[in-house]
């Protein structure tokens, strides 16, 4: 097998560094080219994989094509590629609001993958949405495979994944604040900033690690650490008066409806 990543901005390092390093490819099996000759040539030096002079160059003759290109780029990146794509090349997307239409519009009948990536794949615990259009099961298991690399993957229709990526792809930027607020406030009361830092984020992965490990409803994990009149009950009244789990609802419904509108616009 071999893979090309067309745009080797931090998602498309973050993911071919877990196919990689799961074993599912080796870097000399692997393709990547970028409009910026910088950034290929760095990922390439990171990865060890092989740097192209042209995206024409990097498909051609590669089983699976990462398109890892920003939205707005996207239809003239793929529109450049088609037709130096293998017979059955299949095609996997991680452009947020690129629709499967707006795929099919430019490949026609070409098998092709749209996936929701976050960030945490960096660090091999990310969250991949993925929907699969005309591959069989063979192929379907083996994209579900690479992606696990990168960390838990969730099968699933067109709908379901642009209302997944509004909680796991923005997801990230909204714990990033709350675990910058737990550390200001550790600082507020004496503790050195990189302690600060290290206590709020080792407790938000560890509660998430936590909840996925028990299977137990986040609601009874809460209630555990809730002593009657203690100051974790009165940490969580704070929260509520303020409106914590208002405002994180309410972020991942601007996040859907912004998603649409972009879809909309394309």
């Amino acid at each position: 097998m071999r893979l090309a990543v067309i745009g080797t901005g931090n998602m498309g390092k973050a993911l071919v560094g877990g196919f990689i390093s799961g074993g599912i490819f080796k870097p000399d099996e692997i393709n990547c080219f970028d409009v910026y000759e910088q950034a290929a040539l760095q990922a390439s030096e990171m990865l060890g994989i092989n740097k192209c002079a042209s995206a024409s160059e990097a498909v051609a003759g590669c089983d699976y094509v990462l398109m890892a290109v920003k939205p707005v780029h996207f239809d003239d990146a793929l529109s450049g590629i088609k037709d130096s794509l293998s017979d059955n090349a299949i095609v996997l997307s991680i452009a947020a609001a690129v629709t499967c239409d707006r795929i099919k519009g430019i490949l026609g009948d070409r098998k092709f993958v749209r996936i929701m990536p976050n960030t945490p794949a960096q660090v091999g615990a990310g969250v991949s949405a993925v929907c699969p259009v005309g591959l069989n099961d063979e192929e379907t298991d083996y994209v579900k495979n690479l992606l696990a690399t990168c960390g838990e993957v969730v099968m699933c229709d067109e709908k379901t994944l642009d209302a997944i990526g509004c909680v796991s792809g923005t997801g990230p930027a909204y714990v990033m604040l709350f675990i910058e607020a737990l550390a200001d406030a550790a600082v507020s009361l004496g503790i050195k900033r990189d302690d600060a830092l290290k206590i709020a984020a080792g407790t938000v992965m560890g509660s998430g690690k936590l909840c996925l490990d028990t299977g137990k409803n986040p609601a009874v994990l809460k209630d555990m650490v809730c002593s009657p009149g203690g100051t974790t009950i009165a940490g969580v009244m704070a929260l509520e008066e303020n409106g914590f789990r208002n405002a994180a609802i309410k972020s991942v419904l601007a996040a859907y409806d912004k998603t649409l509108e972009m879809q909309k616009k394309s």
